[in-house]
């Protein structure tokens, strides 16, 4: 009886709880692990590359040029190329609308040169109020984009070639706005001048605009899972939502930290963070913005759904002749004057591969604001990078010209895989 007594499994003592949930835990990360990478190799064979390849080039332009030299990384370098990105980013922004339809806006270099000088000529030579001026600077933006549009949405000809006639167009008018003035300087500390000169010294302006800013984000991604969940649609978990912020709260105040190390918070900056993150809400979270996007999956289609395809049209070049004038005025800002060469080749070169590089697609349907600003973050920081370390400039568009060329090349490739997986 004491042998089966010994023998008996009940009479053993029982593992540890703990001891027990270990294999199980390991198990649950093993499947986890393996279930987040069957689902990102489906996404790459659907096409589906999202933003990886960029954030992983601008990673690797950044460590190549601090090995080079080790002043790219530091805060005083960061804060201008945050500053630089400005400009040209507002211009590629208004762009992101357009390729969303599936067309080009090639006039904006000639209308960002165009409302600047507008506004040069009317606050330098004439004496009209700057306020007044700036006004009006947008608003030739807005009547030259609006022309095109309206002419683009009438008459059915490619956006293309209305807006190549435009390119011609405006920056002819530029010169005449000019006239004789083949440079005209900027008051230094005048309101323009302070768009891009003006910096929040205070710390609590930058670590306030990260912590605002991650608080929407997260808002807005949780309003938006409980939207989803409630209707019963596919929809990420309260987990994911919590790191994927906690990844955007560690750059966003390491961000915060390096501007604070130099001057502060760049206004120019602010006000490009708030400009694209408005367009975003537009673009995703509106009716005009759902438009856009049909508009960008086909034409016929949806004018079958009795979207007012015309209209769309036209307030989408409308928006990017905006966007035009308003970085146009941040370049002349950047520069404290305005010439005859404002408005060049490179800067719509630069403009439209910012938005392509980013992710936005040149088939349409594809691309957001925020997919601009990480193109312009690529092409800004090997220019920067190039003038750090005294690359020669035809390297530099070398360089660029082979980025662009490899984003367009994924971009059609993506297509291709969306198309065979029944996607686009």
């Amino acid at each position: 009886m004491r042998d089966m007594a010994d023998k008996d499994p009940r009479a053993e003592p029982a593992t540890p709880p703990s001891e027990a949930r270990q294999p199980h835990r390991g198990q649950a990360i093993a499947r986890a692990v393996e279930s987040r990478v069957a689902v990102f190799r489906h996404r790459l064979s659907a096409g589906e590359v999202g933003s990886l390849p960029i954030v992983l080039l601008l990673a690797a332009v950044w460590i190549t040029f601090q090995s080079l030299n080790e002043n790219f990384l530091s805060p005083r370098n960061l804060s201008n190329l945050s500053v630089d990105i400005v400009g040209t980013g507002l211009i590629a922004v208004g762009l992101v609308f357009v390729l969303l339809l599936g067309e080009l806006d090639l006039s904006v270099g000639s209308i960002s040169a165009l409302a600047a000088a507008v506004f040069a000529v009317l606050n330098v030579n004439n004496g009209v109020p700057e306020w007044l001026a700036l006004i009006v600077g947008v608003l030739a933006g807005t009547v030259a984009g609006t022309v095109q549009g309206f002419s683009f949405a009438r008459t059915r000809v490619p956006a293309f070639v209305v807006t190549l006639a435009g390119l011609l167009t405006w920056n002819g008018l530029m010169l005449y706005v000019l006239g004789t003035s083949a440079t005209v300087n900027l008051d230094e500390n005048g309101l323009v001048a302070k768009l891009t000169s003006h910096y929040f010294t205070n710390d609590a302006a930058a670590y306030g605009l990260a912590t605002v800013g991650v608080g929407l984000v997260f808002l807005m991604s949780y309003l938006d899972r409980r939207r989803r969940r409630a209707a019963g649609m596919p929809h990420r978990s309260l987990k994911e939502t919590a790191v994927r912020t906690g990844g955007l709260a560690v750059i966003a105040f390491a961000s915060a930290y390096l501007l604070n190390r130099f001057q502060g918070l760049p206004l120019a900056l602010l006000i490009f963070l708030v400009v694209v993150a408005g367009l975003d809400v537009i673009l995703r979270r509106t009716h005009y913005g759902r438009q856009v996007y049909a508009l960008g999956g086909g034409v016929e289609a949806a004018r079958r759904a009795s979207l007012s395809v015309a209209r769309v049209q036209t307030a989408v070049l409308a928006v990017s002749g905006t966007m035009a004038a308003v970085g146009g005025l941040f370049l002349a800002s950047r520069i404290t004057s305005v010439s005859q060469g404002s408005g060049s080749s490179i800067l719509l070169l630069n403009a439209i591969a910012a938005a392509v590089i980013g992710g936005t697609s040149l088939f349409g349907g594809r691309g957001t604001t925020w997919s601009a600003v990480l193109g312009m973050l690529v092409i800004q920081s090997i220019a920067s990078g190039m003038a750090i370390t005294d690359t020669p400039a035809a390297v530099q568009f070398m360089i660029t010209g082979g980025v662009l060329f490899a984003a367009v090349v994924l971009d059609s490739l993506s297509r291709r895989s969306q198309e065979a997986h029944g996607r686009a």
